[in-house]
């Protein structure tokens, strides 16, 4: 029963790394970093409107949120073995 639930998890955490690094990559950049040095300054004004950069924003936070969690009972999970 551990081994199922521990590679559970460990399909949690790699799904959300992956989708929280798609996220973190879909953010407007706030410009002088490394999202001008990749084009992000340029479509400045073409960005998302501030509804949809507010969704993001929350669903980045659950995504975390998650990962987080994930993180923490996996190092719970290799301590008690």
């Amino acid at each position: 029963m551990r081994e199922i639930f521990t590679v559970a998890l460990d399909v949690v955490l790699v799904l959300t790394s992956l989708f929280l690094v798609l996220l973190i990559l879909m953010h407007k950049g706030k410009g002088g970093g490394l999202s001008d040095m990749f084009g992000g300054g340029i479509s400045s004004n073409a960005g998302s409107s501030g509804v949809a950069e507010k969704n993001l924003n929350r669903i980045t936070v659950i995504v975390s949120i998650i990962w987080l969690i994930a993180v923490v009972l996996v190092g719970f999970i290799q301590r008690l073995n």
